[in-house]
């Protein structure tokens, strides 16, 4: 009897699946909506402005403003942030066991699951449970007659290194965009660089957008066009200078089109052709794939479903978080709504245009950074190369390239403080794991959900005081370097490394904390001992964690050593030495430091030393 019953359990869910929609998502990488159907006027792509046209487009779509973050939002419904590293750009988000990537759940009922090609998840979400097929290879065809897909496809032609100039000069793309054509945004140098580099990128989406043509084509050959909910979105901001890996819109902002066919409009929330104004993100996207399907999303799910028999209203704002980009480090988060966009900065002691190695390689990167080098920089795009205000306050609509800063603006505080608030009630909805060094072995999602082992609120105070970069704040840091968690003591000898010269007066109790039990701090606290006068003893705490600490506190020491410029070149030898050594070859992560670390020695070799400012 039990064969018999498996039999008719199975032919009932084949039945069940019969009747769900077919679900694919055209992903293109790396690009804001520079698309005809969003109001480019250079903007050459048909395919998508007839999608939009037929389907359902998304005026506010945001995410994480790289893309291993942002993978990692779209598969597990949660923010990144909140599962230890995985808001470190390729980590290993330490994940609770109870989480799965949402394709499992499709599976469960019947679903055909593949994705070409990408899956640096941030962590280790498991592949084969949640893919039938995953590679360049994978597709719907595969699946069983008559099976449910749910497909995804990357399209890497806009991808960041199309700006390479090693792959622009054989990469097949025609060239047909004037440079004379493009408008250079208020922040950026008018130059041949950024005016050739922008004008390449359209002629990038013009070619991306044939590739999406073929594949609904593919849609349409194999008969199941009108079977099929059509999502094309970007999986992070743009690729040109202070887009990608920046909390502005041109990091986070993303197109988004949902085309549904005639067959499934019942379960469209909006009539073709509709724009849809509420913002959106990207933990909204495995709740409304799940309720596409006729799954209830999961309550740990952090997004809503925007269509289905599960759809919900979207939240007043979106959130979205920067950390470490490949081995650089930095920290800023930021909370959006219709019309504001608010950024904190949790290191305003380093500049916006902070050195990471792979996004300097391309041309425009590298004439900013030469410009500013020669003192020819002024006005906005000289801000680039300044260190950050600690806050952020933009009304996007009426300010699209984000450059007049309103936090300071008193017609504007009842805004700022609305904004500053939602902010801190959603880190500490989400116990954003951020605010411990990367080293730290509390990093993880069970690991912080108990607020009497992780004091967030209190060590949001302490992160607040040391922002601020104002001495009278010394004595509470000096207080807080005592605390009996390493986040607060972290936050306090972060907050002296602001202070520069000025945390002089806490010179002892930095040096009690040189061998802190928690790398972090021993090397925040060594990094703002070699400000004050004090590197004979701090140095040699860098170098050690140079050459025998792991990853994260390898990337840790490279990045103060390239911070200190001149004061570090009595550690020369050693940084050498740890290249001379290291892993070059290796893989990518594990490069990190050492990129970081060969650019503090470059910069030191060729004596051109940054100035603190």
């Amino acid at each position: 009897m039990k064969w018999i019953t498996a039999i008719v359990l199975a032919f009932a869910s084949c039945a069940f699946a019969a009747d769900r929609p077919n679900i694919i998502w055209l992903v293109s990488e790396d690009n804001n909506p520079y698309l005809g159907c969003y109001g480019d006027k250079l903007a050459r792509t048909p395919t998508l402005d007839s999608l939009a046209k037929d389907g359902i487009l998304y005026e506010h779509c945001h995410t994480m403003p790289v893309c291993a973050p942002s993978r990692f939002s779209i598969i597990s419904g949660m923010y990144p942030a909140s599962c230890g590293p995985a808001n470190q750009m390729r980590a290993q988000g330490k994940i609770p066991s109870w989480l799965h990537g949402f394709p499992k759940f499709l599976r469960d009922v019947g679903y055909f699951t593949s994705n070409n090609a990408k899956t640096d998840y941030n962590s280790p979400i498991s592949i084969p449970e949640i893919w039938d097929e995953c590679g360049k290879k994978a597709h719907w065809r595969h699946r069983k007659p008559g099976q449910p897909f749910f497909a995804v496809f990357n399209c890497e032609i806009t991808h960041e290194s199309c700006l390479h100039p090693e792959r622009m000069k054989n990469d097949g793309v025609p060239r047909i965009t004037n440079p004379k054509d493009v408008r250079i945004p208020a922040y950026q140098p008018d130059t041949p660089e950024f005016r050739k580099d922008r004008a390449y990128y359209y002629d990038c989406m013009a070619k991306m957008d044939s590739f999406e043509a073929n594949l609904i084509q593919q849609l349409k050959d194999d008969g199941v066009y009108e079977d099929t909910i059509i999502f094309y979105y970007g999986d992070n901001g743009g690729i040109l200078p202070r887009s990608k890996r920046f909390l502005y819109d041109t990091g986070t902002h993303v197109p988004l089109i949902i085309h549904f066919p005639k067959k499934y409009q019942n379960l469209a929330p909006a009539q073709p052709g509709a724009r849809v104004d509420g913002a959106v993100s990207f933990l909204d996207f495995a709740p409304t794939v799940m309720s596409l399907a006729g799954i209830q999303p999961k309550d740990y799910m952090e997004g809503y479903a925007l269509a289905g028999p599960f759809k919900k209203e979207h939240g007043k704002y979106i959130y979205a978080a920067r950390d470490r980009m490949d081995g650089t480090l930095d920290m800023c988060r930021t909370v959006k709504d219709e019309k504001f966009c608010y950024i904190k900065n949790y290191n305003p002691h380093l500049p916006y245009g902070i050195w990471e190695q792979y996004q300097f390689r391309t041309a425009s990167y590298q004439a900013w950074q030469r410009l500013h080098d020669e003192g020819k920089l002024t006005g906005l795009p000289a801000k680039f190369f300044e260190p950050k205000p600690a806050e952020e306050l933009y009304d996007t609509p009426n300010d699209p390239d984000e450059v007049h800063n309103l936090a300071d603006d008193p017609k504007y505080k009842n805004n700022l403080d609305r904004m500053r608030a939602a902010l801190r009630e959603w880190l500490l909805r989400i116990h954003d794991n951020g605010f411990l060094p990367e080293s730290s072995p509390q990093q993880g999602y069970d690991t912080t959900r108990d607020f009497a082992k992780y004091p967030l609120e209190k060590i949001l105070d302490v992160a607040d005081l040391a922002i601020a970069r104002d001495e009278k704040n010394l004595a509470q840091l000096e207080t807080a370097l005592d605390g009996d968690h390493e986040g607060l003591r972290y936050w306090a000898a972060m907050g002296c490394v602001m202070l520069a010269e000025k945390a002089a007066p806490a010179a002892e109790k930095l040096k009690t904390h040189l061998h802190d039990s928690s790398p972090g701090v021993s090397l925040a606290c060594a990094e703002s001992l070699c400000h004050i006068g004090s590197a004979g003893i701090a140095l040699p705490v860098i170098e050690d964690a140079l050459k025998n600490g792991q990853g994260e506190v390898q990337t840790q020491a490279a990045n103060i050593l390239e911070h200190l410029g001149e004061i570090a070149r009595p550690a020369l030898p050693v940084m050498k030495a740890v290249l001379d050594g290291g892993g070059k070859n290796g893989k990518r992560a594990e490069r990190y430091p050492l990129e970081m670390l060969n650019h503090a020695v470059d910069l030191l070799e060729k004596k051109v030393v940054k100035q603190r400012v």
